[in-house]
């Protein structure tokens, strides 16, 4: 592979990955648009549209042929059962969050995820991490610890959304190459149709009712586009990780919970008293001493490479 194409491969992974972050990002105002519908009806109707979603793309694509493989492995169906639930969580989580009014939390949930992944590499996986990288994981306990005692409400918002998005990164980071972007939404939705269909029957049982076209063609259009905003994000990231390395994706996250805090205080005008603002300091703090570890790996990392030849 030449520079030039090495160059041009980069540049494309850094647009992929940076789409689907600022995607990820703007989401709030995607679902804030679908009120009345509540978060439960959202989620079912998000998990359905996302299955149709990904038969299409498995058609068009030509996938079929992989999702056959990963069909006749046990061990692969029970990885993508789990990561189904864990995305399940998250996603019922976040759409709570954002329903309710607490996408400035939703965003200390995307804040503290890479310590979270890295905690669970040490945990779970036996890696072995660095000293700015435990910093980075003490100086993040102390933030949650000022919110709980100093802020007075515990932020399980934020906490549920790390826990379960860490985790199914976890999950597909186990089962690695094997399971492509396509075929693995694609059985995570099958997974959950069942969680879904039962959400919609006890959502039309309430007072309520179900809002699918009760409430106009564009809210209905609207509501209908879930499987796509939540396939799309997911298929550029999957795109870009294949082209750039960890400490791109690492600094690149970062786009998401920002854009998702500044619209929790500037659009939304979310409380932010003084005691929560010491607490997302000090969140912040943690990330720059784990973004300048990443780039201190980085640069180590270069040296190496090119020690190497000599």
């Amino acid at each position: 592979m030449t520079p030039e194409t090495t160059r041009a491969a980069q540049t494309a992974g850094v647009a992929y990955a940076g789409g689907a972050y600022l995607l990820w990002g703007v989401l709030p105002l995607y679902f804030l648009l679908l009120v009345p519908t509540g978060p439960w009806e959202v989620v079912a109707w998000r998990v359905l549209l996302s299955f149709v979603f990904c038969l299409v793309l498995l058609t068009i694509m030509r996938g079929w042929a992989a999702l056959r493989t990963i069909i006749r492995d046990p061990k692969l169906l029970g990885w993508t059962a789990l990561a189904g639930l864990l995305i399940y969580v998250n996603w019922q989580v976040f759409l709570i969050g954002t329903l309710t009014g607490h996408v400035v939390e939703t965003s200390l949930g995307y804040f503290i995820n890479p310590i979270t992944t890295v905690l669970l590499g040490v945990f779970v996986l036996k890696e072995r991490i660095r000293s700015l990288q435990w910093a980075a994981i003490g100086i993040a306990a102390v933030a949650v610890i000022v919110i709980v005692v100093a802020y007075r409400a515990f932020p399980w918002i934020a906490l549920s959304l790390t826990a379960s998005f860490g985790l199914y990164g976890l999950i597909k980071k186990k089962i690695g190459p094997a399971v492509d972007a396509v075929s693995g939404l694609t059985l995570e939705s099958f997974w959950l149709i069942p969680i879904a269909v039962v959400q919609l029957v006890v959502v039309a049982t309430t007072p309520a009712g179900l809002t699918m076209g009760m409430n106009g063609t564009w809210h209905a259009v609207l509501l209908a586009f879930a499987g796509v905003a939540t396939a799309v994000p997911l298929l550029l990231f999957a795109a870009g990780a294949r082209r750039i390395n960890l400490t791109v994706i690492g600094m690149i996250q970062f786009v998401t919970p920002v854009m998702q805090f500044i619209i929790g205080v500037a659009v939304l005008h979310e409380p932010m008293p003084t005691e929560r603002w010491i607490g997302f300091i000090i969140v912040w703090i943690a990330i720059a001493v784990f973004v300048v570890d990443l780039l201190l790996a980085a640069r180590r990392g270069r040296g190496t490479a090119v020690a190497e030849p000599a």
